[in-house]
This record gives structure tokens, C-alpha cells and sequence, in this order.
């Protein structure tokens, strides 16, 4: 059965990384008692990863790069920004548990969209964040194998993700 629309895909890979033709650093690794598995046609993956994939079959080996800007975009110098240090105030206090320099937090932005920022910097008056994704700018290189292939069930089809070992569960 070959990686198609509406099937489940259930693969192992390296997937290294690298900045400006640099040495490419290991981000992620998966295996066959932790594959990552998803529903082809559904978002849920970079379109390139799903392209790179298609019509390949379980046991298929696969090798493929994407560039940053087909990945998560290039670095972006206006993602990067200052934010009043009273965004962060609760009851009158600075937020200091929670805002760090090296953290991930969830903000909203003037249109109430969710943004994940890093903070890079606290000073007297400002939070410095960078909001850019944390692999934009980086060519991705995935090395790997397709562990599975199979048809998704209805149910899965109905709510857009994978069910059961591997994918989403419900509780």
C-alpha cells in the first residue's frame, strides 16, 4: 500500500538541521517503538515531508531535504520584539516564575491568534521575544524508513487525526 491521501503513515527517522550551508545538528529522532504517524492530506505535516513521501510503501527507505523556506520560513528580524514588561504583570507583580530568559510562552497577539515567543532578554522595562518558529531559518534533512502504511478508519477520516498507538487518543 503506498503513502497516499486519507492513509495512515507510521515512519522512523533522523531529522537533522542546518543554518546558512553550517554542519547540520541532530533536532529530532524517531524509531520503530516510537515512530511518528500521521494522516496524510490533513495538515498535520509540512507539505514537503507528505510530497517527499508519496507513493513510497512499507520497508521503503527514504532521504530528502527541505529548505528552510518550504520548512518553517526564513529568520525573520521583525519576529523579533520588545514587549512591556506590564504585559507580563500579574497582580501588580512581574511574572518572574514564568518569564525567563530561554522560555516558550503563549501569548495572543491584537487579533487573539496564539503565538508561542522566546524570551531572550529581561530588562528594567521591556521583555525582548523572539516569535519566529524555533527552526525558521534551518534546511531540514530527514533519513529514514516507512514503517507502515494503512487505510485510516472512518473515524479517524471524521476528526483529522490519527487514533490509537502512535496518534491522538481520546480520554
Amino acid at each position: 500500500m503506498q503513502v497516499s491521501e486519507n492513509k495512515v503513515v507510521s515512519v522512523s527517522y533522523n531529522l537533522t538541521a542546518s543554518q546558512d550551508k553550517g554542519p547540520e545538528e541532530l533536532i529530532e529522532q524517531t524509531s520503530a517503538d516510537r515512530p511518528f504517524t500521521f494522516l496524510v492530506g490533513f495538515g498535520g505535516v509540512l507539505p514537503d515531508f507528505e510530497t517527499n513521501l508519496a507513493t513510497k510503501q512499507k520497508g521503503d527507505k527514504f532521504d530528502f531535504k527541505i529548505k528552510a523556506e518550504k520548512a518553517y520560513g526564513v529568520f525573520e528580524k521583525d519576529y523579533i520584539v520588545k514587549v512591556d514588561k506590564v504585559a507580563f504583570m500579574v497582580d501588580g507583580k512581574f511574572d518572574d516564575s514564568r518569564v525567563k530568559e530561554g522560555e516558550d510562552i503563549e501569548m495572543n497577539d491584537a487579533e487573539g491568534n496564539q503565538l508561542v515567543g522566546r524570551v531572550l532578554e529581561i530588562t528594567d522595562s521591556v521583555v525582548e521575544m523572539d516569535f519566529n518558529h524555533p527552526l525558521a531559518g534551518f534546511d531540514l534533512h530527514f533519513i529514514g524508513e516507512v514503517l507502515d502504511v494503512r487505510d485510516a478508519t472512518k473515524e479517524e477520516l471524521e476528526h483529522g487525526h490519527v487514533h490509537g498507538p502512535g496518534g491522538h487518543h481520546h480520554h
